[in-house]
């Protein structure tokens, strides 16, 4: 089975979220991609995050009608820190080696995967899509590979989705009252505003 995973704190998961996910899956006709709702993110900048639980819950809600999606808990279940590597052996665990993995990133996690747990494991464990940024260059290559060697061989580079929608921008809009029904999935616009997330 080819399997993605689009990893992240949601939150809130969002369109942009949604449409990574289709595209990779159309692009590299993957058999689902799994959206693994990050625990206790380790390089997260926001130090406020939305308790687990309710992440899990908008994610869930968010991946409801996409066939191939399915959230999962795997993260947020596991005490202390949270670290790709071992969420890929789990996965890997679960599928008893068979599964080709595919681990979705932004571009400015690419540059920054050198200060990450184990990222050898990380590429050892999968193949690396990259989704672009708006107005972000591409990586230095020579600069990876030094930075993490053979990465360069572990490396999908696409060109699209490029995706202008930020979950910071849509708390900002839901602590101001203003609509986000085109931001976010019908069914999370309406979890947020009967939670008073954001507020």
């Amino acid at each position: 089975m080819k399997t993605g995973i689009l990893g992240g704190t949601f939150d809130p998961p969002h369109n942009g979220h949604l449409e990574i996910g289709r595209v990779v899956l159309e692009e590299l006709c993957l058999d689902r991609v799994i959206f693994m709702v990050a625990g206790s993110p380790q390089l997260k900048r926001n130090p406020v995050i939305t308790p687990a639980e309710q992440r899990m819950a908008m994610t869930e809600l968010a991946v409801s009608d996409e066939e191939a999606f399915e959230a999962s808990s795997l993260e947020v279940r596991r005490s202390g820190a949270t670290y790709t590597a071992q969420t890929l052996a789990e996965i890997e665990k679960q599928g008893g080696g068979r599964d080709e993995l595919y681990f979705i990133i932004g571009m400015d996690n690419l540059t920054s995967l050198h200060r990450w747990h184990k990222p050898g494991e990380i590429i050892k464990k999968s193949i690396l899509v990259v989704v672009p940024r708006p107005e972000e260059a591409g990586p230095d290559i020579g600069q990876l590979e030094n930075e993490i060697p053979g990465i360069t061989r572990r490396l999908i580079m696409l060109n699209r989705p490029l995706i202008t929608i930020s979950a910071s921008d849509i708390r900002r809009k839901a602590s101001r009252g203003e609509d986000i029904s085109c931001l976010v999935p019908q069914k999370v616009a309406e979890y947020i505003k009967q939670n008073h997330l954001y507020v």
